[in-house]
């Protein structure tokens, strides 16, 4: 969770494009084009600033693009604001180069090297595609896409929120055989409650992922982190096995099969941090309407 200002939180929620979703591969597409045009700035800021030392800013950078004949990128792009977001996205990713050159100059101890300006991404790969609300439409709970999207549409959950205040923008993050969607939207902030010298206290570790104990004479309990432990311990011990194989027969370091044993280590990380988080929530609204723990009130989130 982000705070952006006194009254609201920025919050993401996912969905997940499968291959087998008919819109999938027009998607992936876009995120090819992303990737396009951000080689295409890059190439420009790259050459200026070996040429003549001057750091292109996303603004000269737009015109140049905009007006490319030869490589259309950015005309290319589903919707101007989309192409706009990739350049910012660029744009970011310069100024913490720059960042970073500043800091090595007085602290070389901390770098193995000089930092390198941004790189191009894979000829075959793809990049983030982002849309703000300019271009998405919220209206009666269906999330609707320009016209150039054929019809996608996604139905989010946040809209049932009591506290939802605005939606503000989705990205599209690709993957080899998926494609994450990220909607982000705001909430509004919980009014803050008075001390009621009723406190829970939370101790994160590694065999114990969490100790939660409380002063309301309620029972502690621990959260296992164990199993956590042996997920990545036989996630290590895989991936060490199917790199040495991958590297011998194709002399390559990674594969479709050392994907999904990723992704299935990944998911099986985040469903097991957020079954342990929802358990802790549980155990505290039942204490609240307990005798021996009478809590006000509970704002979970």
């Amino acid at each position: 969770m982000i705070v952006l200002d006194n009254e609201n939180f920025q919050r993401v929620e996912k969905h997940i494009i499968k291959f087998t979703n008919p819109y999938y591969n027009m998607l992936m597409d876009f995120c090819r084009r992303s990737k396009d045009l951000y080689n295409h700035a890059n190439y420009l800021i790259r050459e200026e600033f070996i040429k003549s030392g001057k750091w292109l800013r996303m603004g000269d950078v737009d015109k140049i693009v905009k007006d490319d004949s030869i490589f259309p990128d950015y005309r290319n792009m589903p919707t101007a604001q989309s192409a706009q977001q990739v350049l910012r996205l660029l744009d970011k990713n310069w100024k913490s180069f720059f960042a970073s050159i500043k800091d090595w100059s007085k602290h070389k101890e901390k770098y193995l090297g000089r930092p390198k300006m941004p790189k191009y991404l894979k000829k075959n790969g793809y990049y983030i595609l982002t849309l703000t609300n300019q271009n998405c439409k919220l209206k009666d709970g269906i999330l609707y896409f320009p016209k150039v999207f054929n019809g996608f549409i996604l139905s989010p959950q946040f809209i049932n929120r009591d506290d939802f205040k605005s939606f503000q923008q989705v990205r599209f993050i690709p993957h080899r055989n998926k494609i994450v969607v990220e909607l982000i939207y705001r909430i509004a902030l919980p009014s803050q409650k008075y001390d009621n010298n009723r406190y829970i206290g939370i101790d994160i570790g590694v065999n114990n992922l969490m100790t939660v104990c409380n002063n309301t004479h309620n029972q502690a309990f621990i959260v296992n982190g164990k199993p956590l432990k042996s997920i990545n311990q036989y996630y290590n011990k895989q991936k060490a096995h199917y790199t040495k194989v991958c590297k011998q027969m194709n002399n390559l370091d990674y594969s479709k099969r050392l994907d999904r044993l990723t992704e299935k280590r990944n998911l099986k990380i985040e469903d097991y941090l957020h079954k342990a988080s929802r358990y802790v929530i549980s155990y505290i609204n039942a204490a609240k309407n307990s005798r021996a723990c009478p809590w006000d009130e509970v704002v979970t989130y």
